[in-house]
């Protein structure tokens, strides 16, 4: 007997859309995210709330955080994705390395990531005009050396930051809708 398969038109499984929008410090991850989540009437999670008060004083000294300081983070992550309730989620969190996403993936597989990419120069200004916010400016070039490309095997949407508010949230909320199937 063949399994049935689930297309996205098939009602009998409501999709469930799980997004983090991915970047360095300054893309715009909690803005971005925030205004996907509006747009596409789910609940926003910034990530950044979800790190040990460990974390948080490591990085507001200066200090990058390690893989040993991330994998407790990216689990919980992975969890609030996994098991949103709701039709669906997006979370603000980094997500820079391959393997970090794999993380967050090895719970919630089909989760879609939103690289919000930008140059260096853009970044810099954004982190210059930001207030309080733990995150550094200093720490903007080792994020920058960690992050590393989506592989095309990763359900991804990657849009470039210099754009407008509007715009950008348009393109995203296009791409995500292209890539989940909705």
């Amino acid at each position: 007997m063949e399994t049935p398969v689930h297309t996205p038109n098939d009602t009998t499984t409501p999709a469930i859309t799980r997004v983090v929008v991915m970047g360095v410090s300054g893309s715009g991850k909690s803005t971005i995210g925030a205004l996907v989540a509006d747009a596409m009437d789910i609940p926003f999670l910034d990530g950044d709330s979800l790190h040990p008060m460990a974390n948080i004083s490591k990085m507001a000294a200066g200090t990058p955080l390690n893989d040993e300081d991330r994998w407790p983070w990216l689990e919980i992550v992975g969890n609030e994705l996994a098991n949103t309730t709701a039709a669906g989620i997006v979370i603000a969190c980094s997500a820079l390395k391959r393997k970090y996403r794999d993380a967050i993936r090895s719970k919630a597989p089909d989760t879609i990531f939103l690289h919000l990419d930008g140059s260096l120069e853009v970044l810099s200004s954004r982190l210059e005009g930001r207030s309080g916010h733990f995150m550094p400016p200093a720490l903007l070039a080792s994020q920058l050396a960690a992050l590393e490309p989506l592989g095309g095997d990763e359900r991804a949407v990657i849009i470039d930051i210099s754009a407008g508010i509007n715009d950008l949230l348009a393109e995203a909320v296009a791409g995500i809708r292209r890539v989940s199937g909705q």
